[in-house]
């Protein structure tokens, strides 16, 4: 019961939650020590329940890594000042890494029905269309392992679900460099996809060079544009916003955000064959790791007044994944069968060091 009410809010509502219940004062140390004793079996759960999985699922294998801050307590506590150094921010936050596995059956799209969802304007209902959702989704977050070892339990999970590889393994990213070189490095056959979403963002701030910000005018340059790339048309978007930028003979900020937007579109061209992946069905948003970087990470952690410290943030993200993705009754099962196992072992170690 604790763990449950200290996954969905702070150490102090559970505590109150669980004295409402049984009348029993539990102190807020020992709620933090029982949640972090109750993580040890993460990796493990999810290692023997993977290869439990049906592998008649999708024939798309998808996978997607994004981070998100946690805010941490100061190491070395200190006065407060007054006033910030230049770069210096009130509230340090340590970067987590998450991500999220899934497989998919194929949803063909054509890019002009992307486009017509992304601005839509008319709010009534439509009928509903025949969507394939995510199935056997797992999303996870860790604030202590590297992103080369983040990327490395995201292979693993996917070579624990196709170990013969029979699936097409798709990984959608931003546009960080760093990221992506670690995914191209650890994964040898993967399509790698740039987040439209991603795109979209920038393309607006293009706009906003050159239309009001809000108008029907910067709507429509986002909208013509959209569809062009979503055709495969990245090289020529890029070399229209170039002329642009020469003709308007742009300067200071606008003329970088034009080189800067450009630039990206250019770097990413593999990674945006949008008219591909719409005809084979493939992903190109996602959706699912940013959903997961704000109820997996941010309603929890980042809740106003609260700081971490490394292993109880690592044991919050590890249960509240669990909790998510709505294994933690079979989750908790499995802890206290290998917790009575360690004890066994524990004690049957003790009687053999004791004969002797």
């Amino acid at each position: 019961m604790h763990n449950s009410f200290s996954l969905k809010g702070p150490f102090d509502e559970a505590t109150e939650a669980v004295a409402d219940a049984t009348g029993a004062s539990l102190p807020k140390r020992t709620a933090e020590q029982i949640v972090g004793d109750a993580s040890v079996d993460f990796a493990s759960f999810y290692t023997q329940r993977t290869l439990r999985l049906d592998a008649e699922s999708g024939p798309l294998l998808v996978a997607s890594v994004d981070g998100k801050g946690v805010p941490m307590v100061k190491p070395h506590p200190g006065g407060r000042k007054v006033r910030l150094g230049k770069g210096e921010k009130r509230n340090k936050k340590r970067m987590s890494t998450v991500g999220a596995v899934f497989t998919q059956q194929p949803n063909i799209r054509t890019p002009e029905a992307v486009v017509e969802s992304l601005f839509a304007e008319s709010p009534e209902p439509k009928p509903p269309k025949r969507y394939h959702r995510p199935e056997q989704k797992r999303v996870w977050a860790s604030l202590l392992s590297g992103k080369d070892a983040f990327i490395a339990q995201v292979q693993a999970e996917m070579r624990r679900r196709d170990p013969a590889h029979k699936k097409i393994w798709i990984a959608v990213t931003d546009g960080e460099r760093a990221l992506q070189r670690k995914v191209a490095a650890t994964f040898r056959k993967i399509e790698l996809v740039l987040d439209l979403l991603h795109v979209l963002e920038k393309l607006w701030a293009v706009s906003y060079v050159f239309h009001p910000e809000g108008s029907p005018e910067a709507r429509e340059f986002v909208r013509e544009r959209s569809l062009r790339i979503l055709r495969g048309e990245v090289s020529q978007v890029v070399k229209g916003l170039r002329q642009m930028m020469t003709k308007r003979k742009l300067k200071g900020q606008r003329r970088r955000t034009v080189l800067g937007v450009a630039a990206y579109y250019y770097r990413n061209r593999s990674r945006m064959r949008y008219d591909c992946y719409l005809r084979n069905g493939y992903p190109i948003a996602s959706g699912s790791v940013e959903g997961a970087c704000k109820n997996l990470v941010k309603d929890r952690m980042e809740r106003s007044g609260m700081r971490w410290i490394p292993p109880m943030a690592e044991a919050v993200l590890q249960l509240r994944a669990v909790y998510l993705s709505e294994h933690f009754e079979e989750y908790w099962r499995y802890h206290v069968d290998e917790d009575q196992r360690r004890l066994f072992q524990a004690a049957k170690w003790r009687k053999l060091v004791a004969k002797k």
